[in-house]
């Protein structure tokens, strides 16, 4: 079995914390969203994945190189202009031998790939597409099937009040290596628009794998923040790195703490501060006495000031939060931004780098 992970989107809805990092690589509880991809992938005996990418690529290669350290077999293929999902998978098209997954790269789930592969088996279809429920599906693809899960219908975006099904597109398939003659090569192709619509319109069969499990589309700073809290919470599993966790927090000396927080190994937290609920502190982290941290993620080497408060924010590696600084709710900080002594930042600011780094971190 082998995998697409599909990571060469710029990730803009994040801005400005991916102009220094590309969206695959954004930490979830100070690991690499992707590392965490590859993580499941390997647990569900894949080896063999491939990363069509396309922004920031030196960012994903130096970091996981040939894939050797995680247990994996890596290919790259540097997409020079974006391809859109089905035209990724056409482009890497060489590469591919035998039954594969494809990923969304900006997708959090607590999904079986080793069930999803079975079902899969079981049907002997072209392919098998992952759904989930949600309550309102307009902002969705919604996905239409029978009892025995044979899709008939894609209906993208609906009105509420006209929805055929509850049932949407979460973005994990499961494909037979035949899909690829359906896909036209040197072109943007939309998967969901062009590709699904033919296979079915070519009597081919897909089939709706739904099951109930946690997912997060991470690719928005309010869903983004909403992961971590999902984390700490327990309501999405997910092994955390070693460092302070919940109760355990009670190991910071002469700090006040609402669990649950995740502080990383060798970040400091002066007396006096006041941490959580749902703080994730990254490695070099330091924060000063009687600093006010609640509802916020800050990545690797964040200095925080003096009674600084910061609330149901992201604040990027390296950036320095002044003394008595005020950072309000929804506000993104990004990378090695320094915000002043005294300073407000307003509800839902972003500040940061305007272009991306010259090199990411």
């Amino acid at each position: 079995m082998q995998a697409i992970v599909l990571v060469g989107g710029e990730g803009t809805r994040l801005r400005p914390l991916t102009y220094g990092t590309p969206k695959p690589m954004v930490p979830i509880v100070n690991v690499p969203f992707l590392a965490r991809t590859m993580e499941r992938l390997h647990e569900a005996g894949v080896r063999d994945v491939i990363l069509p990418a396309g922004y920031m690529p030196h960012a994903i290669t130096d970091y996981f190189g040939d894939g050797s350290r995680l247990g994996l077999r890596i290919t790259y293929v540097i997409e020079d202009t974006p391809m859109g999902t089905a035209g990724a998978i056409k482009n890497v098209e060489q590469h591919i031998h035998e039954p594969f997954f494809v990923l969304n790269g900006d997708i959090l789930t607590s999904l079986d790939l080793r069930a999803m592969m079975e079902y899969h088996h079981q049907k002997r279809g072209l392919g098998t597409l992952h759904l989930i429920r949600v309550e309102d599906p307009s902002a969705f693809g919604c996905v239409v099937h029978d009892p025995s899960g044979r899709i008939s219908a894609f209906v993208e975006k609906p009105k509420r009040s006209e929805a055929p099904t509850d049932e949407v597109n979460a973005g994990t398939y499961l494909f037979e290596p035949e899909i690829l003659d359906l896909i036209p090569s040197g072109r943007n192709v939309s998967i969901e628009r062009e590709t699904f619509p033919k296979i079915l319109a070519d009597g081919l069969a897909l089939y709706a794998y739904t099951t109930n499990d946690y997912w997060m589309d991470i690719g928005r700073p309010e869903n983004y923040l909403d992961a971590h809290r999902d984390i700490l919470s327990g309501a999405m599993p997910l092994r955390l790195e070693p460092g302070i966790t919940g109760n355990g927090a009670s190991a910071l000396q002469d700090v006040a703490v609402v669990p649950p927080i995740h502080v990383a190994a060798g970040a400091h937290v002066g007396a006096g501060a006041h941490l959580g609920p749902n703080v994730v502190l990254g490695p070099g982290c330091t924060i000063g006495e009687r600093a006010v941290i609640k509802d916020s993620v800050l990545w690797d080497d964040v200095r925080v000031g003096e009674g600084a408060r910061i609330d149901g924010s992201i604040i990027a590696s390296g950036s320095s939060i002044g003394a008595g600084a005020t950072i309000s709710a929804g506000s993104v900080i990004g990378h090695h931004t320094e915000i002043a002594a005294g300073q407000v930042v307003e509800a839902g600011a972003r500040i940061g780098p305007t272009a991306p780094l010259a090199q990411a971190t």
